[in-house]
């Protein structure tokens, strides 16, 4: 085993610190930027290696114990190394970078952030245990020190044996009205129990036959509404941040008609029925939508069961007055891009769980004729390095 001594540079996008051995650059995971380390090389690559650290020769004064006893063998946290002021410190810093490379200058972005532990509502199991990162090995668990109590109190009353064969999630929250919600494999769908969810409002497009799940619905407590969601889904798992987030996207918008693109089981839509006379939601999940149209009973919407760029294709556009956008992590179509950028809509609120995709879509929007009013970055996960953010974008 070959040992080399770097110093690390700079912590980059995806969590990584990067150093140099003659000349070629190597990416170090739970270094701090600044330390000298004793590294060796586990892979090889052409333009750059990978590397793992033996000794922390010369150790940061933001370098803290990690306090959790499974740090670095569990898929999750992977910040826990840095004291949490600089983990924003560096997120910001990230943010800044992508959005510099762009040809964007933006100053220190503002950071929306809760409790450090104890905030994740949600866990994901595989028979039971943890996955080790970088494998699919089984990391038992009884405690997650960045989990809500009630996930903890259930870990530590029910043996690995007895939560359930193959992937599990968790969702728990005193938000929540179960409390505590573990998900269920879904036998096929019959008839009967199509015809069971016919109370549901019937869909306005393409997305029938779909239904809900009763025992895998979650309810929880959102500022005051209720929002259902299928646990098996994505919902974020940081209550605290989620609600500031909301406040924060639709605080300043209002008007005849919003546009929720991306709009999941429309929990910023819910919000949006307050402040305009329509709102439209475009979702290509057809799970996801079935609830949003549970959650916006009795208002003025109108949910679309395609995806964004089917949307611009096929639909008839109407103006709208606002756009809040919620893209997966390779942002935007281009053909929503492109529409966006001819459409003048005012106001967009571009949320996103991968600032360098949120960037790049920025980039276009600006040089069409919008200007970034405020941008946030929204730190739902801590003691890692995945970055959410929010852009508040207004035509000039």
């Amino acid at each position: 085993m070959k040992s080399h001594t770097i110093i690390a540079d700079k912590f980059v996008f995806g969590g990584n610190c990067i150093g140099k051995i003659d000349g070629k650059t190597v990416f170090v995971p739970y270094a701090v930027p600044g330390e000298k380390l004793d590294i060796e090389i586990t892979k090889e690559h052409k333009d750059f290696d990978e590397g793992r650290i033996l000794n922390v020769l010369e150790p940061s004064f933001h370098r803290v114990k990690p306090f959790c006893s499974l740090y670095g063998k569990c898929g999750g946290c992977d910040m826990m190394h840095i004291d949490a002021q600089y983990q924003k410190e560096l997120k910001s810093r990230i943010f800044v970078e992508l959005f510099s490379s762009n040809g964007i200058k933006i100053t220190e972005p503002f950071t929306i952030s809760g409790k450090e532990t104890g905030y994740r509502a949600r866990i994901q199991l595989n028979d039971g245990c943890f996955s080790e990162r970088g494998s699919n090995r089984l990391v038992p668990v009884e405690y997650c020190p960045v989990a809500h109590k009630n996930i903890n109190d259930w870990l530590k009353t029910t043996p690995a044996e007895k939560r359930g064969k193959g992937r599990k999630n968790i969702f728990a929250h005193e938000k929540l009205k179960e409390k505590l919600i573990v998900s269920h494999t879904e036998e096929k769908l019959t008839q009967k129990d199509t015809r069971k969810n016919a109370r549901l409002k019937k869909p306005r497009n393409i997305y029938s036959g779909t239904v809900i799940s009763e025992e895998n619905q979650a309810n929880i407590n959102l500022l005051g509404k209720n929002i259902a969601f299928d646990v098996r889904g994505f919902f974020q798992s940081n209550i605290e941040v989620l609600e500031k987030a909301i406040l924060k996207t639709t605080e300043d918008i209002s008007g005849k008609a919003a546009l929720d693109l991306y709009a999941g089981c429309g929990t910023f839509s819910t919000f949006l029925c307050d402040k305009f006379e329509s709102v439209t939601l475009v979702e290509h999940n057809r799970d996801a939508l079935v609830y949003a149209e549970k959650n916006l009973s009795g208002k003025n919407h109108t949910s679309i069961g395609l995806s964004g760029e089917a949307w611009i294709r096929s639909c008839d556009k109407m103006y709208f007055d606002a756009a809040v956008l919620d893209p997966p992590r390779s942002g935007l179509e281009k053909t929503v891009l492109d529409y966006l950028c001819t459409s003048k809509i005012p106001k967009i609120r571009y949320v996103s769980c991968n600032p360098s995709t949120q960037a790049r879509d920025v980039s276009k929007l600006l040089k069409s004729g919008y200007r970034i009013k405020d941008a946030f970055i929204l730190d739902f996960y801590p003691n890692t390095a995945h970055i959410e953010s929010l852009v508040c974008l207004e035509r000039s």
